[in-house]
């Protein structure tokens, strides 16, 4: 203990006494649970408008806390082991960011979507994968370390691809810093790799590894606070105009689980059965708010509520998917 009276994070991760007990199982039941906690945080944070605008501003730190979480999990000699495999790497994520954007370009002119939703759809799959890419990797069983290279590779090659794919495709002239994105990379993962390396060495992996759970549980509330915030102002569109967001939920629902699937059936016969449906997570869960700062004034503000919508499908597809990538992998 030291003078004041608090633990050390090496204390705290000794075996639990009983003021501890309770916190810890709380975190481990969070863990068993964390799709469905996932699935219903989003639709309490369209019914508590409120609440969701309070936690809007908590967002960004709340991603820099998730990252930290989700690291002290990954494991460094796999992080190693795929980035030796710089073509896979690289071609995971080429397909992320140059064939999904083709695909869904086409998909929406073949079915005559070229409306605000229609654009919406292109400019999601022109996005980099989600930075949380990994902690929704672990929460379905599926391989969090090669989900972390892909995010960090595509958000950072991401000013280089969508600007070009945005207007030679939309007519839209993105306006993406490639500094600024830097910057974010910086904060959100560069500076929680750092403090989880700084844990690990300190701590060691086997007491980590011996509060795995606990962890696992605490990403999962902090993915419940991220949810709560990014549905900031659905209520709203939704008492205004119930059809469009039911369309646009549709639509989210169908690039997210449309890219998933399409990507891993088509990587299938080239890869592993648990790479390929990891491709397809990372597909399907893209980083929409990286455009919010970056589209042009007149750009229909309709693509700007598809891209909260579109929040939605991430986070229950968790709740839904789970239990047929168990099925998957057992196959």
């Amino acid at each position: 203990m030291h003078g004041g009276g608090y633990r050390t994070l090496r204390e705290l991760l000794q075996p639990p006494d009983r003021l501890t007990l309770f916190p810890l199982r709380f975190l481990e039941w969070s863990a068993r649970h964390g799709s469905a906690l996932l699935a219903g945080s989003i639709f309490v944070g369209v019914a508590l408008a409120p609440l969701a605008s309070t936690m809007r501003g908590v967002v960004t730190p709340a991603v820099a806390l998730l990252m930290t979480l989700v690291l002290l999990r990954i494991d460094p000699a796999q992080v190693m082991a795929w980035l030796r495999r710089r073509w896979m790497v690289a071609f995971l994520s080429a397909w992320v960011l140059l064939v999904a954007p083709l695909v869904a370009f086409g998909v929406t002119r073949a079915v005559g979507l070229d409306g605000p939703l229609g654009a919406g759809i292109v400019l999601v799959a022109a996005s980099c994968a989600v930075t949380s890419a990994p902690a929704f990797a672990r929460l379905v069983g599926l391989d969090a370390e090669i989900s972390l290279i892909v995010a960090v590779a595509t958000t950072a090659l991401l000013p280089f691809t969508a600007p070009p794919l945005a207007l030679g495709l939309l007519g839209l002239d993105l306006a993406i810093s490639v500094g600024g994105l830097m910057l974010r990379l910086a904060l959100i993962i560069g500076v929680p790799a750092l403090l989880a390396l700084a844990i690990r060495r300190w701590v060691g992996a086997a007491r980590l590894e011996a509060v795995g759970k606990p962890l696992d549980g605490a990403a999962v509330l902090v993915l419940v606070v991220f949810a709560f915030g990014v549905m900031d102002g659905v209520q709203a569109r939704l008492l205004a105009d119930p059809l469009w967001v039911a369309g646009g939920l549709v639509a989210a629902f169908g690039v997210n689980f449309g890219l998933n699937g399409l990507t891993a059936l088509a990587l299938a016969p080239f890869l592993d059965r648990r790479t390929a449906l990891t491709a397809g997570l990372l597909a399907g869960n893209r980083n929409q708010a990286v455009f919010l700062a970056v589209l042009p004034a007149a750009a229909d503000p309709s693509i700007l509520l598809f891209f909260a919508i579109g929040q939605i499908p991430m986070f229950v597809g968790p709740f839904v998917l789970r239990p047929v990538y168990a099925r998957l992998r057992r196959a």
